[in-house]
């Protein structure tokens, strides 16, 4: 009932923007709301019988407005098409004759629409419905069937479970009740296979009978069956949703049908690898495992050696694979050089890196400003040994952890460590420094002097031979400071 409301006064809100549209969509709103309230007279009825009348009034009423709701549903676009996480509305559907589904006065229409969502998933096109409590058509049915509207919309409604299955020549009867009646009683795989072979040799049509919600089919019903389904299930708990009983049995029936082929593989791989490529790669991880005394002791050499081809003959590996592996293993072995993040450039390369960052700095134009940030970055991500040592030195040693970043831009400039609390710049020399690196560094140290910055210039050679006393260096620095 509350969402019936709350659908009422969003369509108030409609009419006052359109409405024609608001007027198309009065007949499923009112039948919404209606619904609910014979739902709730129904259940009252045992309390004051005479609520009868009020049930007899309000399904004539919804009679009517059904009739109307058929009526102005021409004039509303329907999208037919399968909807869904798992749709792919660029493929066909597969057309198999398969059995009908009969549907024994279902009380929720959101069960009818789950089903028949269900029936979609598994190529079942045929819907009969027998007496449903709501009536029909039913909104909820729609909007829980997620797009199979196809399969309501063609759905054909009875009055008597005689009269739907009239013209059906193999009757199954899903039930989770020992109705103790005398006919063979199959698993949904067993049937599926029965299902299949009758419909092969034209023997007539099938259809699978599914109860109520509450208490199933009565034995009346099922004795019109020829054959019985039921489920292993969990004896204690039975009782299973309508649109799950749908689904298995359509599942069974749609796995036997189309030999159980699945919607997609695993793409296809490159071509296996070649005994050679296996023996190469194993010969270079075995020359570097040699470097760094893996394979001891000595006796256990050969044993080892056994398990680690065992590893990479078991995963049948393509060429691509030892291309990977071959290229993880000399990465490990060299380091990662460049652009990676955590590598380690010589003092010769962090030289010729900074020569080209001080001559695009002096000269760059507005335009080639993404090139100088570039260059800058690369020598954040790959610090010199100095730099790492001298790092470390300043973020573990209690006179100055927390107190500096390294490579942090301070304006347009970046010196290689920077203390904002104390205003101090360190600078690393490198040996052998071009001119233009000079004449940067220079007028780094001017901009930042000009600031209030002080500027402490640092050898490598001096960090790399005697750590300690330049670390005394800087932290004299800090002292005066204060």
């Amino acid at each position: 009932m509350i969402v019936s409301l709350t659908e009422s006064n969003a369509l108030t809100s409609r009419v006052r923007q359109s409405p024609i549209e608001a007027l198309i969509e009065l007949p499923e709103t009112l039948l919404s709301l209606l619904s609910g309230l014979r739902i709730l007279a129904a259940e009252a009825v045992r309390q004051w019988p005479g609520i009868e009348i009020l049930i007899q009034a309000l399904s004539k009423l919804i009679q009517n407005l059904q009739k109307l709701n058929q009526l102005a549903k021409p004039n509303r676009k329907v999208t037919s098409e399968m909807s869904g996480s798992g749709t792919d509305k660029t493929k066909s559907g597969l057309d198999l004759s398969g059995p009908v589904v009969i549907l024994v006065e279902p009380q929720l229409g959101e069960n009818i629409g789950m089903a028949a969502r269900a029936m979609g998933n598994f190529a079942l096109s045929r819907l009969r419905i027998v007496k449903p409590r709501d009536g029909w058509p039913n909104i909820a049915a729609q909007r829980a069937a997620a797009g199979a509207d196809q399969i309501l919309e063609s759905a054909e409604l009875f009055d008597t479970v005689e009269q739907a299955v009239a013209d059906l020549t193999l009757l199954f009867a899903t039930t989770a009740r020992a109705h103790d009646q005398a006919k063979p009683v199959v698993a949904p795989a067993e049937a599926a296979v029965e299902i299949v072979a009758h419909v092969a040799h034209g023997e007539g049509g099938v259809g699978i009978l599914f109860g109520r919600e509450r208490y199933g089919l009565q034995n009346e019903e099922v004795a019109l069956a020829n054959r019985i389904i039921t489920f292993p299930v969990n004896p204690g708990f039975a009782s299973l949703n309508l649109a799950q009983a749908v689904l298995l049995i359509g599942y069974e029936w749609f796995k036997l049908s189309t030999g159980g082929a699945l919607p997609f593989a695993m793409p296809e791989r490159s071509e296996p690898a070649s005994q050679h490529q296996m023996q190469a790669f194993f010969d270079n991880l075995v020359r570097e495992l040699d470097r760094v005394e893996f394979l001891r002791p000595a006796e256990k050499r050969e044993t080892m050696l056994v398990n680690l081809r065992n590893i990479f003959t078991r995963m049948d590996p393509t060429k691509q694979d030892m291309h990977t592996l071959h290229g993880v293993v000399m990465a490990i072995a060299e380091g990662r050089k460049g652009p990676a993040k955590g590598g380690v450039l010589d003092g010769e390369q962090a030289t010729r890196l900074r020569a080209l960052l001080a001559e695009h700095g002096q000269a760059a134009a507005p335009s080639e400003s993404g090139t100088v940030r570039g260059l800058a970055r690369l020598l954040r991500r790959n610090p010199t040994d100095a730099e790492r040592i001298l790092w470390q030195a300043l973020t573990r040693d209690r006179r100055f952890a927390g107190q500096f970043k390294r490579q942090t831009p301070v304006g347009r400039h970046i010196p290689d460590f920077v203390s904002f609390v104390h205003r101090i710049a360190v600078e690393l020399v490198n040996p052998a420094e071009t001119e233009a690196i000079v004449a940067d560094r220079a007028a780094r140290q001017s901009w930042l002097e000009a600031r209030d910055y002080r500027v402490i210039e640092m050898r490598v050679a001096e960090v790399e031979r005697d750590l300690a006393a330049e670390l005394v260096r800087l932290e004299t620095m800090l002292l005066e400071h204060r």
